[in-house]
């Protein structure tokens, strides 16, 4: 399972933020982005709980986080 977590950061916050996420577990990606939201992250894990624990319990955790957005990626045979 995928999902893409949308982050907005304390202003000057985003490259120390990213550095973090690059070390969690299950996490496949990291990127500062411009726009509405400061930085994405890449969440790969089994199921759904596990992204759940990743999303609250590590990148929520992160000093310098305001807010998440999380965006489940689902697939489908079009």
């Amino acid at each position: 399972m995928k999902a893409f977590a949308l982050i907005r950061t304390h202003t000057g916050s985003a490259h120390e933020v990213v550095r973090f996420l690059k070390h969690i577990a299950g996490v496949h990606e990291a990127y500062i982005t411009f726009g509405p939201y400061d930085a994405i992250a890449v969440v790969e894990a089994a199921d759904l709980n596990r992204i759940s624990e990743i999303i609250y319990k590590e990148i929520q955790a992160i000093p310098g986080i305001q807010e998440t957005l999380t965006c489940l990626s689902i697939t489908t045979d079009a």
